[in-house]
Formats: structure tokens, C-alpha cells, sequence
């Protein structure tokens, strides 16, 4: 009985039929609407106006940063590394308008593991939070602004913030503290990219490679400090002209 299956010289002869055929395939017409690699792509930030704090909220969130990751003899604080930039784009873009989050309700309070749960969006609670804290700053200071404070006397408005003891009409003091920090943190040890971390300052006060590409040969050396400068997405600092 002859076998039904194929031999090798039949599966190559196929093979090649095959091969020679013109390939069938769906004509995509018009621009394709991405490129390799860039879909994501970070825009690089200079320093430059604000595109979202007004002037009085930027005498705010300088001041504020400045007291939260304060300048010292172990290196600069947030203010001198580029926090408020950092802060003022991220909110001018997609992080600001909560544009990948879900946004609708139920607006019901939250646990401490559920992350950010306001009706508000970043941006909204920092424009809202800004105004509401300067004005109750305003009643108690005899008409001071928070810029206007004392460092100890910012301090202490900083901490009733954290405690939620400074009661704000529509808003948490508590929330709005919490999410300052974080995002003061983020600017602080961020690639310089987004605006930063200046000069890589708080990497190299950590001694944090940045972003190389290749470790390696240090994976193995448990103990002892990275002898390379850091490494940001662009380059390192003097490998970029300076306008």
C-alpha cells in the first residue's frame, strides 16, 4: 500500500513552488501613524517661563521644595537642581490632566494602598491646594504669603500639612502634602530630561550610575563604589553643547 505521506525531495519541491509564488499581502495606503522608537520618546526640558504656575504659585512651590529637600554641605537642594521646572511641566502635560488614569467614580475616601484617589486631577489639586494653603497662611501671618515665611515658620506650615492639621476648604491638607513630597522626590532624582536633577547632582551624591547600558563588568564587585560619572538618557552633561 502506497504511504500517504510525503517524502523529503516532495516537501522540498513544495517548498519551492511555494517559494516562487508572488506573496498576497494587504496594501496598508496613507502615513503609517508612528515611528520605530519614537512613540514614547521624552521631550526634552529646558529651563525656561513657566507653562503652568502662575507667579505667585511658583514663589510657593520654590519655597516649599526648597524646605523639603533643603541645600547642603552634602550637595544642592531641590530648588537648585531644577525641581520647580520638573514640577511645572509634568503638570503643563499628560501627568497634570491624570490623561492615562481613571478619573470617574465612585469618589469614595480611599486606603493608604489605593494610591491617589481625588476627583481632582494633579494639576487641579495643586492650583486649588496653592491658593487655599497661601490664604490660610495669610489669616495666621498678619497677610505673609508662604514665600514670605521664615524657613522655621515654613517648616512648621509643611508639617500641620502632613499631619492634616491645617484645615483647607474643598481640599486634604494631607493628600495634597503627600503628593508634593512624591513629586518633589521624583524631580529630585529624575533623569535630567524631564527637568530635574541638574547637572545629574543627586545622582552623583548618591553615587548612581544613571542610565548606562551596560554593567557587567561591575555586577560581581558587591561593596564597592561605581568608579564611572553617571550616565542620563542624552548623554552625560558635557557631552552636550551649552546655549
Amino acid at each position: 500500500m502506497a504511504s500517504s505521506l510525503f517524502s523529503r525531495r516532495q516537501l522540498l519541491a513544495a517548498g519551492a513552488v511555494l517559494g516562487a509564488a508572488p506573496a498576497r499581502a494587504r496594501t496598508i495606503r496613507g502615513e503609517i501613524p508612528w515611528s520605530p522608537s519614537t512613540a514614547d520618546a521624552p521631550q526634552v526640558v529646558r529651563a525656561g517661563p513657566n507653562e503652568f504656575f502662575s507667579p505667585e504659585e511658583a514663589e510657593f512651590i520654590e519655597a516649599a521644595v526648597a524646605r523639603l529637600i533643603p541645600a547642603d554641605e552634602l550637595g544642592p537642594g531641590a530648588k537648585e537642581v531644577g525641581v520647580p521646572t520638573f514640577l511645572d511641566r509634568q503638570l503643563a502635560g499628560e501627568y497634570g490632566r491624570a490623561a492615562r488614569w481613571y478619573m470617574m467614580g465612585p469618589w469614595r475616601r480611599g486606603t493608604d494602598t489605593q494610591g491617589y484617589q481625588s476627583r481632582m486631577t494633579p494639576a487641579q489639586l495643586y492650583r486649588f491646594a496653592i491658593k487655599a494653603i497661601d490664604a490660610a497662611v495669610r489669616d495666621q501671618h498678619q497677610g505673609k504669603s508662604f514665600a514670605q515665611l521664615s524657613p522655621d515658620e515654613q517648616d512648621k506650615v509643611l508639617q500641620s500639612l502632613e499631619k492634616n492639621e491645617l484645615k483647607l476648604e474643598g481640599v486634604s491638607s494631607e493628600v495634597f502634602f503627600d503628593i508634593l513630597l512624591q513629586n518633589t522626590i521624583e524631580g529630585f532624582f529624575s533623569d535630567p530630561i524631564y527637568g530635574g536633577n541638574r547637572d545629574m547632582a543627586a545622582w552623583k551624591m548618591l553615587g548612581f550610575p544613571g542610565a548606562r547600558y551596560d554593567y557587567r563588568d561591575y555586577v560581581s564587585k558587591h561593596g564597592e563604589r561605581f568608579p564611572l560619572p553617571p550616565v542620563g538618557l542624552q548623554g552625560r552633561p558635557e557631552w552636550n553643547p551649552r546655549s
